[in-house]
Formats: structure tokens, sequence, C-alpha cells
């Protein structure tokens, strides 16, 4: 991290990423309450390569430190929307054996 932090490269990256979060309203800094637990964040360092091996990109990802949450306290509900590919395959021959259009 302490490389990374004054490397121009990943500044840019962390920067670039930073900017694009606030653009996009992802979060609303709010005072904490006596109550609350404060969760923090790190960021993520990944250098993304083209097909022949040469640098593509410096990736810098700020993620939160969910593992301190607490079920019930942090929060109710998780949700991820994730989609498998046996999910996939059955709307497709559902579509098929039903003659659905797919859009």
């Amino acid at each position: 991290m302490t490389k990374a932090l004054t490397d121009p490269k990943w500044c840019q990256a962390m920067s670039t990423k930073y900017d694009v979060l606030v653009r996009n309203g992802t979060w609303n800094i709010v005072p904490p309450a006596s109550n609350q637990n404060i969760m923090g964040c790190k960021w993520i360092f990944r250098i993304k390569c083209h097909s022949n091996g040469s640098i593509d990109m410096f990736n810098a990802c700020l993620v939160a430190k969910g593992f301190h949450q607490h079920p019930g306290i942090d929060y109710l509900n998780t949700f991820s929307p994730v989609i498998k590919p046996a999910t996939v395959r059955v709307v497709l021959s559902l579509a098929t054996s039903q003659g659905w259009t797919l859009l």
C-alpha cells in the first residue's frame, strides 16, 4: 500500500476511481451516531493485462471492510445480483420449448 501511494500510476488510478464514485453519488457522508459501528475501507490494486501480457491499465478499487459488520446491527438484508450459468441455460431452454422471442 505504501509503495502504491508514491507511484504516480497508482495515484492516478485511485484518483480516477474516487472521482467516479463521487460523481455517481455512491455514498453520503453523515455524522456517526454513538451507537453505530464505523466501518472502514481499503484500496485493492490490480494490474489488468492484455492477452499478450502487456499492461493494459492499473486498476484501483475502494472496498468496504464488510467483515466488521454485525447482522441485525449494521445491516438487515444482503443482496447480491448474481446469475449462474445454469439459470441462463434453464431460461434459454424454456424460451426455446415455448417458442418465446428473446430480445
